[in-house]
């Protein structure tokens, strides 16, 4: 099932479940309890919004050996974890806004991990539990920033550097899924899922080892190999399998 937070032409916020092309308000807590309403608005006719708004925002750093070599980095043996702050989420549709502090800003297509309930020690095989579902994110990244400060806040933090969206996922098998990046309709990204150097359950594990997960915290699970420069009036089109695209423009 797809889930959405959307805005109506009255500009009223709502959650809601997606049927096809329609749209029904969910009434209640999504992370908790809930009932869905008929869906009696027009999918193009709502502005989607960021489909969650988390406390926190952790990401995996080099969890593609192919991502880790092209940046001549090590692949690491335990995850490589990081945050960014929800300052940055910027929604479908959205636009990604260059920094003047930056001349070099780049794509990251990444699968999301939207977390449902919280949890803390949580074992791997029970991680699925604590999953609510998956959407599609952008971990946009000023790289000579990242290169020259040697952590990685600054380069990743800055606001509309978080794109995600449009819906969130509950039906998928994050395993094997492709992940694709087009810029300007230009491939610049496609790998699946398995190439993952750690998977899902091991990520949800060793970050609940560390902080306690909230109900709509996201996990960004890595890149895939091919980042490249965004410039200004590009069009950045984030794929995957199972989910579908997020939308968004540069400027």
């Amino acid at each position: 099932m797809k889930f959405l937070r959307f805005q109506t032409p009255d500009r009223v916020i709502h959650t809601g479940w997606i049927n096809e092309d329609r749209v029904g308000l969910i009434e209640g807590n999504l992370f908790g309890e809930y009932m869905r309403r008929d869906t009696a608005f027009d999918l193009k006719n709502v502005k989607i919004l960021e489909p969650v708004v988390p406390s926190k925002i952790l990401c995996m750093g080099r969890n593609y050996a192919e991502h880790a070599r092209e940046q001549d980095a090590v692949i690491p043996d335990v995850p490589m974890l990081f945050m960014k702050p929800p300052s940055a989420i910027l929604p479908h549709n959205g636009t990604i806004v260059l920094p003047p502090q930056s001349q070099q800003v780049e794509h990251e297509a990444e699968l999301v991990v939207v977390i449902g309930k919280r949890g803390r020690w949580i074992a791997a095989e029970d991680a699925r539990a604590y999953i609510l579902g998956y959407t599609i994110g952008n971990d946009v990244t000023a790289r000579d920033l990242q290169h020259r400060d040697g952590q990685w806040t600054r380069a990743k933090g800055f606001d509309t550097f978080s794109p995600i969206g449009p819906w969130i996922e509950t039906d998928l098998d994050p395993a094997d899924v492709m992940i694709s990046c087009k810029v300007n309709a230009e491939l610049r990204q496609m790998a699946s899922t398995r190439e993952m150097v750690f998977t899902i359950p091991q990520i949800i594990a060793f970050a609940s080892s560390i902080m306690t997960l909230e109900p709509g915290d996201l996990i960004f699970t890595g890149t895939p190999a091919g980042v490249g420069p965004l410039v200004s009036g590009d069009g950045v089109e984030v794929t995957i399998e199972g989910i579908g695209s997020l939308l968004n423009t540069v400027e």
